[in-house]
């Protein structure tokens, strides 16, 4: 499973720091970021459960950040 979150993410130290901490709570976690994107991606992957979106935001919340899932909006 992949999910796709809008982030507020800034530099390449944060996003550093972040999958750090992703990966030390969500340990099957695969985070990567793209700051480049306008709405400055974060891309988590998961091949043996579920996403748990609502923990993850709490956590980048709880750590001064904002993430929110990014919709597909496939026609």
């Amino acid at each position: 499973m992949i999910e796709v979150f809008k982030t507020n993410v800034k530099g390449q130290d944060e996003a550093a720091w972040l999958v750090n901490l992703i990966n030390s709570v969500f340990e099957s976690y695969m985070v990567n970021f793209d700051l480049e994107d306008c709405d400055r991606i974060m891309r988590i992957k998961c091949d043996e459960a579920a996403i748990d979106s609502d923990s993850v935001i709490a956590l980048l919340s709880y750590s001064g950040f904002t993430a929110e899932i990014l919709e597909d909006n496939l026609a």
